[in-house]
């Protein structure tokens, strides 16, 4: 399951300051916590009920570059068995956007399961990802960008008054051998209404106004799979307010899909301004 691309990717739940048009927007540290439960199940997923939650962290700044911790803990339940996953990740971002490290630990009712640890850099050329967990690895991919940077091109184009866009991503989930196609759909800004659920953890955000926003996430098609067939490996849907604040989630994984409520959030000190 690629529950980390939900966070250290379009999602990253960051809050972003006023800045200027010209400005580099500027993202504030934070920590938000989220309540997972099962939206819908097939017959086919064998899953009959799922918990969980997820802890998401957000630092640092342009000058310092982001460092992100992510914890993704669900119980999933069936006819048969009940099995808890774990997901550990910690990333670390350069602001300029050419470097991206990251390392990635799987847990499955608290046995170590995976390990992935790299580091991939970027330039005009290409992307190279350099692997030290589970093997020793290099691979050379398609330039793009990474989940900061996916971030920010988001809230841009909200702003901006853009509904449909497709780009591209590579955030080290999974086996971190493979560029990610994502398509993104941004519906009209609206204000919170009086009885949405996850208004009281907004505290002074309550007012903000924010774009329902959809996202479906391609990898590489198989052999056989004809041009405009493919049908992404997830999706996932959310509210995201101006500040860059994302809640009101739903994860759609084909065979059953998941919902996260916001229950917490905690703004930290803003990052300092660069020094010359």
């Amino acid at each position: 399951m690629r529950a980390s691309r939900l966070f250290l990717a379009s999602l990253a739940a960051s809050t972003v300051l006023a800045a200027p048009a010209q400005a580099a927007r500027v993202l504030a540290p934070h920590r938000a916590v989220y309540d997972l439960s099962l939206k819908d199940a097939s017959d086919r997923s064998g899953i009959t009920g799922l918990s969980g939650r997820m802890v998401y962290e957000f630092n640092g700044s342009a000058c310092e570059g982001y460092t992100v911790t992510f914890r993704f803990v669900s119980r999933i339940q069936t006819q048969d068995a009940s099995r808890m996953s774990d997901q550990q990740t910690t990333t670390f971002e350069e602001g300029d956007g050419k470097l991206f490290s990251f390392v990635t630990k799987s847990y499955m009712d608290q046995e170590l399961e995976k390990e992935v640890r790299g580091t991939a850099t970027r330039d005009d050329k290409g992307l190279n990802v350099e692997l030290t967990r589970p093997d020793i690895e290099e691979i050379e991919l398609q330039s793009t960008q990474f989940p900061t940077q996916h971030l920010m091109q988001l809230i841009d184009k909200a702003n901006a008054g853009e509904t449909f866009y497709e780009t591209t991503l590579f955030d080290g989930s999974e086996d971190a051998n493979e560029v990610m196609t994502t398509t993104i759909v941004v519906g009209k800004p609206v204000a919170p209404a009086g009885n949405d659920p996850e208004l009281p953890k907004l505290q002074s955000l309550s007012k903000d106004r924010f774009w329902p926003v959809d996202i479906a996430y391609f990898g590489k098609p198989d052999d056989e799979t004809e041009p405009g067939e493919e049908l992404p490996q997830y999706r996932i849907s959310f509210k995201l307010h101006e500040n860059g604040l994302t809640r009101d989630l739903v994860m759609d994984y084909g065979d059953f899909s998941m919902t996260g409520k916001l229950v917490d959030l905690s703004l930290f000190e803003p990052a300092k301004p660069c020094s010359n």
